[in-house]
């Protein structure tokens, strides 16, 4: 059976897709579809079902695999699937791991630099507070991914997008001597952690009722106090702490409860935006040749970004 990214043009596809998302619509023609997102641990490719069938939108649900029967077609210069059949299979018949995407890096060797860093943490307060939540969260936290779509969006993406920006960190933290160099790394470590009760887990994830009411920045917020009233730390470091994770996005038009206000919380701010479009625009490049655009992304306010001819593949 192929993986998506060998299907071509053309090919008549028999195989097992994960349903990453699946939504209704209607034509003009007042004819219903699903559109489809299929994903495998390859990639993810679109597809249409039209005129479904009354039990297709339970078979199609995300976080299904399903068998399909689809014909591979290119639609505006990419792939899609056209769905002609699909049936539910069991999950206990299946590796799951064969539909996730996974870190470059396996995740024991990550949770190794993970472990790296924590000890590497000198001040106490700071090395105590990240321990702790590490500790609590650590289950989830090496095996979630960072977002649903965006970026960093496979199996142990949020462990590896904070170690990335932990080791963006080192560095500017010796460009940049007057940054705090404890604060700044745990504030990586710890400035995502909220997503493993935002999120609802490694494969097909979405949005649980606390991310969609709560949002793992202000989940990360309460977690830090509960953390330092549990550790009987006071002061400075729990509220600079806590303000770095509030602020972390940037500016309140990117979810953020407040703008930077400390040299870390805007180093933080800007390591996790490097990290995030770096990565995006990976996965937009990752079919596209030299000297071509990649599609519109609409993450990066709707630009299409150019692959130069000098660039090596």
């Amino acid at each position: 059976m192929k993986m998506i990214n060998e299907l071509r043009d053309g090919e008549h596809v028999y195989g097992n897709f994960l349903v990453a998302s699946c939504t209704k619509g209607v034509t003009t023609g007042s004819k219903n579809y699903l559109t489809i997102s299929f994903q495998d641990a390859s990639g993810t490719m679109d597809a249409k079902r039209w005129d479904y069938l009354p039990d297709d939108p339970e078979i199609f649900a995300p976080g299904n695999i399903v068998n399909v029967e689809a014909e591979v077609i290119s639609y505006k210069d990419h792939l899609q699937m056209k769905v002609l059949s699909g049936s539910k299979v069991p999950l206990e018949s299946v590796d799951v791991a064969q539909f996730v995407p996974s870190a470059p890096i396996p995740k024991e060797e990550l949770e190794k630099k993970l472990d790296q860093y924590l000890k590497s943490l000198e001040e106490k307060d700071v090395a105590a507070i990240a321990n702790y939540l590490v500790n609590k969260f650590r289950k989830d936290f090496v095996s979630w991914p960072a977002a649903v779509r965006n970026h960093h969006n496979f199996a142990s993406g949020l462990l590896y997008h904070s170690l990335q920006m932990a080791d963006h960190a080192e560095m500017l933290c010796q460009l940049y001597p007057s940054l705090n160099r404890d604060v700044l790394i745990a504030g990586c470590i710890l400035h995502d952690i909220g997503k493993t009760i935002e999120l609802s887990g490694p494969v097909a994830p979405s949005y649980t009722l606390e991310g969609k009411l709560l949002g793992h920045i202000s989940i990360m917020q309460a977690e830090i106090r509960e953390a330092a009233h549990a550790l009987k730390i006071e002061g400075e470091i729990p509220v600079v702490l806590e303000h770095m994770i509030l602020s972390h996005h940037g500016q309140p038009d990117f979810g953020s409860a407040v703008m930077p206000l400390t040299r870390e919380a805007l180093a933080l701010s800007m390591i996790d935006d490097m990290d995030a479009k770096m990565n995006i625009l990976d996965k937009a490049y990752a079919d596209v040749k030299p000297g071509e655009f990649t599609q519109k992304i609409f993450s990066m306010d709707d630009r299409y970004f150019y692959l130069p001819k000098y660039t090596k593949k």
